[in-house]
């Protein structure tokens, strides 16, 4: 039978450690995808979607392993350089890098305010999830018809809320339940897909801070 920590001393710093592994597998992915060519990047997109769901299905009847952890984070960050290359066209490296420290101060902040709080932030779950739906369906609206700027700022923003919002939820679920060794890939994939999303909203907020400047 497996057992749960309940020290959050234990069970973090595996989470953590498993998270910094993860962006750095990404990182090295979004270097090597500038020599992928963009057919096949795409190509990886539809995996990176594929690997998502499969994780997805498998939550509660199988463990996935740091392995696939590592693999999905290395496609997501070459299927990122599309992305993070055209901010860098359209903004500049250095408001890219900014966005990058911005978005790792507001989930550590987050994740420090979660891990060390007595306040229990369960009560998030259904917020989070309404947010959330909220959020893929202004991204697939943005996909047909254009957004003025307010709705493209309010879109920012509440991507913004709403990812902070899951460190917040993931991190305090953690410190103040434990978790088994079985569960850190799954918290290891959830909590880099809630930095990979701050981060990609932040980038967003800044393009259209930068833009209205102009």
């Amino acid at each position: 039978m497996e057992t749960y920590s309940v020290s959050r001393q234990a069970v973090l710093p595996k989470v953590f450690s498993g998270l910094f592994l993860s962006l750095l597998t990404a990182f090295v992915g979004l270097v090597l995808g500038q020599f992928v060519p963009t057919p096949l990047l795409l190509v990886l997109m539809i995996v990176e979607v594929v690997m998502i769901i499969a994780a997805m299905l498998m939550q509660g009847r199988r463990q996935i392993g740091m392995g696939f952890v590592l693999t999905f984070t290395f496609i997501s960050g070459m299927t990122l350089y599309l992305v993070v290359s055209q901010y860098i066209s359209q903004l500049g490296s250095f408001i890219v890098l900014e966005a990058v420290g911005v978005s790792a101060g507001a989930f550590l902040i987050a994740a420090i305010v979660a891990a060390q709080t007595s306040l229990d932030f369960s009560f998030l779950g259904g917020f989070l999830f309404i947010g959330l739906m909220a959020v893929l369906l202004m991204g697939l609206v943005t996909l047909f018809i254009p957004f003025s700027n307010l709705a493209n700022l309010i879109y920012a923003l509440l991507g913004i809320a709403v990812f902070i919002g899951y460190v917040l939820f993931d991190v305090n679920r953690i410190a103040r339940q434990g978790l088994t060794e079985a569960m850190v890939p799954w918290v290891v994939l959830s909590l880099y897909l809630d930095f990979v999303n701050l981060f990609l909203f932040v980038l967003r907020l800044m393009g259209i801070l930068q833009s209205s400047r102009r």
